[in-house]
């Protein structure tokens, strides 16, 4: 049986989430405050983790910052009634894979679920954990980043956002794409996500160097490619 971790301090929707997932099949517990649920998150192993943002004791945000110390692969969804482009920069700034704002229905957040838990099922290992481009190196195994014999420090999300790139060097990719393949979310229509975080790329992986490797196709969406 699936497990999931709820850390969210209203009881009322935490226990509506709770009583959800019991009938879907799945095991979860909640925790009423940030600093019980990261204990938890820490001594148990967990499929997935739900964490609300405005929590007595410890926020979402510094809660999800600890797990992510411990554990870069649990699934971790943020529950809030924020629903800002910038509180959604934060989130995944911190480690969260996904985003949903209150008030929500259970079925859009089962939805949200079951993508983590069949992407988990389906795992498969890739045969060449090294991709290369020019003279930027990544490497699968450990998420390690150089360029020119530089190491580039990495946020989980901009790793998973060029690695995406990377698999798909030389074609265009759109802003559509890339937020269902790396956030599994469609944004909605004036989020400028994908834009900050193709920023944040650039600054650490072209600002210091002559080559360019990221470029913006007006209209249609970004390219990973040598000049």
């Amino acid at each position: 049986m699936k497990k999931i971790l709820i850390v969210e301090d209203d009881q009322r929707i935490a226990q509506n989430i709770q009583r959800g997932l019991d009938e879907k099949g799945y095991e979860a517990t909640i925790a009423f405050d940030g600093r019980i649920g990261l204990k938890m998150a820490l001594s148990i192993e967990y499929d997935l983790i739900m964490l609300d943002i405005n929590m007595p004791e410890m926020n979402g945000y510094e809660v999800c910052r600890q797990i992510r110390l411990k554990n870069s692969q649990v699934p971790i969804i943020m529950l809030t009634a924020l629903g800002e482009t910038e509180d959604k920069i934060e989130g995944f700034e911190a480690g969260a894979d996904d985003y949903l704002a209150k008030p929500f229905d259970f079925r859009e957040l089962f939805a949200r679920i079951q993508v983590f838990m069949k992407r988990s099922t389906n795992e498969v290992v890739a045969v060449e954990n090294t991709m290369k481009i020019a003279d930027l190196e990544v490497n699968l195994d450990t998420r390690s980043v150089i360029r020119a014999g530089h190491s580039i420090e990495l946020t989980a999300k901009e790793f998973a956002l060029l690695v995406y790139l990377m698999k798909n060097k030389g074609k265009v990719i759109s802003k559509s794409e890339i937020s269902e393949q790396v956030w599994d979310v469609n944004f909605e229509t004036g989020t400028n996500v994908i834009e900050v975080y193709i920023n944040f790329l650039r600054k650490k992986i072209d600002k210091e160097f002559d080559t360019k490797l990221i470029h913006t196709k007006t209209g249609m969406g970004y390219v990973l490619k040598e000049d």
